[in-house]
């Protein structure tokens, strides 16, 4: 069971990066997947989530900005990031979820297999 994501890559404030993430050994849609980052010295945030049927979960702080999306054809995962701000520096990677536990609008997770990571640069 693998996933494999993208390069990252640097861009300038504003800009915008499209992560996908290849997974094998298992069928995406069965599970919820999610993007998850971690800039330094900070603890992993979840940032946009997907479940199986479909229905979309996003962090406050870049709902509008990202989108993620799956093609159940070629079993992908993806994060397009528009508008991307300095504070989105992190290694990005994606992650099945094994466990969700949602109160409110906040959202818990747990994972049992993730992505290496990849980083994500957004600086002038």
């Amino acid at each position: 069971l693998h996933l494999v994501e993208s390069a990252g890559g640097m861009v300038q404030p504003g800009g915008s990066l499209r992560l996908s993430c290849a997974a094998s050994g298992f069928t995406l849609s069965n599970y919820e997947m999610t993007w998850v980052r971690q800039a330094p010295g900070k603890e992993p945030e979840w940032v946009a989530a997907v479940g199986n049927e479909g229905d979309t979960y996003y962090r406050y702080s870049v709902k509008g900005r990202f989108t993620i999306s799956r093609d159940n054809a070629k079993n992908t995962l993806y994060l397009q990031m528009n508008n991307l701000r300095p504070e989105d520096t992190a290694l990005y990677y994606c992650a099945r979820a094994s466990f969700v536990r949602a109160t409110g609008s906040t959202r818990d997770y747990a994972y049992d297999y993730q992505s290496p990571g990849t980083q994500v640069t957004v600086s002038p």
